[in-house]
C-alpha cells in the first residue's frame, strides 16, 4: 500500500490495521479508553511543535492527530454508530451553521455581532443536543446547566479559566486584580493552617484554592496561566540545563553536586538571562 494524499487511503490504513485477520495485534486491542491518552498527548504535540515555530514538526504532528481522528472513527463505525464520514458531515454541516455571515444572508458584520450571533446558534445546538439524548435515552448529562458548555477533559489551569470566563458573563467576577490579590494572600494564609495541622486533604484543597485564585489574576491582566506557567516551564528547563552543562564542565554530576552550588549556578544563568534581554 502506497502513501497518498488523499484521505481515504488513511481510512483504508486503519481499517487493514483493524482488520481482525491480518490486522495489527496492538491495533485490534484498542479501546475509546485506551486511545483516549494518546488523543490529548498528540494535541499537546501540535502546541509544542507550533511554540518551537517548527513548521516540519507541526506537519508530523498534525498528522498524528488526524490519525486519532481517524482511529475513534472506525472503532465508532465497527461499534455501527459513525462513521468518519458523520464526522466531517457533522463539523461541516456546524460551521456552515454557525458562520450565516459567510454562507447565508446575516447582519453580522462586526466580531462582536458574529459572538453574539456564534453563542445564540451554540444554545440552539446545546438544545438540540438534549432533545437527542433525551429520545436516546441518556438522562444524565454533565454538560447540563451555565457551566456545562466548559469541558471538565480541559487541563486543570484551562478549565479553572474556562469556568471563570464563563461566570463572569453574568457578573459573577471580580472587579479589578488588585482584590484578587488579597484572596490570594488569604488562600496563602490557609493553606498555611492547613499545612502546620498536618491535614492532606486539606492541604490539597487550599492548594487547589490557591490554584484557582492564581488563575483569576491571571485572567484579569490577560495572561493565559497555561501559557504563562508553559513559558515558566521552559525558563525553568533552560537554567537547569545550564547547571547541568555547567558541573558537567567542571567534572561533575547533578548526583554529586551541593543544592548551594547548583543555586549559585541558577543565578549566574538568571544573570546571563538578565545580560541578554
Amino acid at each position: 500500500m502506497e502513501s497518498s494524499k488523499d484521505i481515504s487511503r488513511l481510512i483504508e490504513i486503519m481499517a487493514a490495521l483493524r482488520d481482525r485477520k491480518t490486522g495489527c495485534p496492538w491495533d485490534i486491542v484498542q479501546t475509546f479508553e485506551t486511545i483516549k491518552p494518546y488523543t490529548i498527548e498528540e494535541a499537546y504535540e501540535v502546541s509544542d511543535a507550533i511554540e518551537r515555530r517548527d513548521m516540519d514538526d507541526l506537519c508530523d504532528e498534525l498528522g498524528d492527530l488526524l490519525l486519532q481522528v481517524v482511529f475513534h472513527a472506525r472503532m465508532a463505525e465497527e461499534a455501527g454508530e459513525f462513521s468518519f464520514g458523520d464526522v466531517v458531515e457533522a463539523i461541516t454541516r456546524k460551521m456552515i451553521r454557525r458562520h450565516p455571515h459567510v454562507f447565508a444572508r446575516s447582519d453580522a458584520d462586526t466580531p462582536d455581532a458574529v459572538k453574539l450571533q456564534w453563542d445564540k446558534i451554540k444554545a440552539e445546538e446545546k438544545r438540540e443536543r438534549a432533545e437527542r439524548r433525551a429520545r436516546r435515552g441518556i438522562t444524565e448529562d454533565f454538560k447540563a446547566g451555565f457551566l456545562g458548555s466548559v469541558q471538565r477533559s480541559f487541563p486543570a489551569l484551562t478549565e479553572a479559566l474556562k469556568l471563570q470566563e464563563r461566570a463572569a458573563k453574568v457578573g459573577f467576577d471580580w472587579s479589578a486584580p488588585e482584590p484578587i490579590l488579597d484572596k490570594i494572600e488569604e488562600e496563602i494564609d490557609e493553606l498555611r493552617v492547613a499545612l502546620r495541622d498536618g491535614e492532606k486533604d486539606k492541604v490539597a484543597d487550599e492548594l487547589g484554592d490557591l490554584i484557582f485564585a492564581v488563575v483569576n489574576i491571571g485572567r484579569h491582566v490577560k495572561a493565559d496561566p497555561e501559557e504563562a506557567l508553559r513559558g515558566t516551564n521552559t525558563k525553568f528547563r533552560r537554567r537547569f540545563g545550564h547547571i547541568e552543562t555547567t558541573l558537567e564542565a567542571e567534572g561533575e554530576t547533578l548526583e554529586g553536586a551541593s543544592l548551594e552550588r547548583m543555586e549559585e549556578i541558577w543565578q549566574a544563568a538568571k544573570a546571563i538571562e538578565r545580560q541578554l534581554t
